[in-house]
């Protein structure tokens, strides 16, 4: 497949089934490669990843589930509850964080770009994030992105151990997508790219 046939494939899938067709250790190498490959502004290398599977991937929608309880409406919370749930029957989940220090550390090195580091390091981590989302994708795993953050950050903090300085920006639940994908509208690409 080339990069645009996966870009083709890759959606946002949310009947996730708790199987994948890779043995944990393929999917824990996919990941990695996936870390080291991914770009990065001054080669920082700022953005991480923390894999999910089992027990702990349950825990993590059920600490999602609890935060949301403290805020969403009763009359609201029976939608959440089945959203949370689809995400909770899935194979596992992907945490995507950033690295403070890191980014830190480059503003102070190159001041002149101060502004610009947290900037870089976001569209790093969505390149990241893309990247693993189309190599699942080649392996007919479905996934979806999705963003409780910074909702969740103190418990999933607490609870799962994460580093200090280690900022929660996405999450991705992944497994055998259980229905067909719908198809994707488009709007027309000629009032989206110009070409001169």
């Amino acid at each position: 497949m080339t990069m645009l046939d996966l870009a083709r494939k890759r959606r946002s899938c949310y009947a996730l089934t708790n199987k994948i067709p890779l043995t944990e250790q393929q999917l824990f190498c996919l990941v990695r490669d996936a870390v080291k490959q991914a770009p990065s502004a001054f080669n920082s290398q700022s953005a991480r990843v923390m894999v999910l599977l089992a027990e702990k991937h349950h825990l993590f929608w059920q600490l999602v589930l609890g935060e949301l309880k403290k805020i969403v409406p009763p009359e609201h919370f029976i939608q959440t509850e089945e959203k949370i749930s689809s995400f909770d029957r899935a194979f596992g989940t992907l945490l995507f964080f950033e690295d403070i220090p890191t980014i830190q550390a480059l503003q102070r090195r190159f001041a002149i770009y101060k502004d610009n580091f947290p900037i870089w390091a976001y569209q790093s981590n969505g390149m990241l994030e893309y990247l693993i989302w189309a190599a699942l994708a080649e392996q007919n795993i479905g996934a979806s992105l999705q963003h409780y953050n910074p909702l969740i950050d103190k418990a999933a903090g607490k609870v799962f151990g994460i580093p200090k300085g280690w900022e929660l920006i996405a999450q991705m639940p992944f497994g055998v997508q259980e229905t067909p994908v719908q198809n994707k509208t488009f709007l027309p690409v000629d009032n989206r790219v110009i070409i001169k």
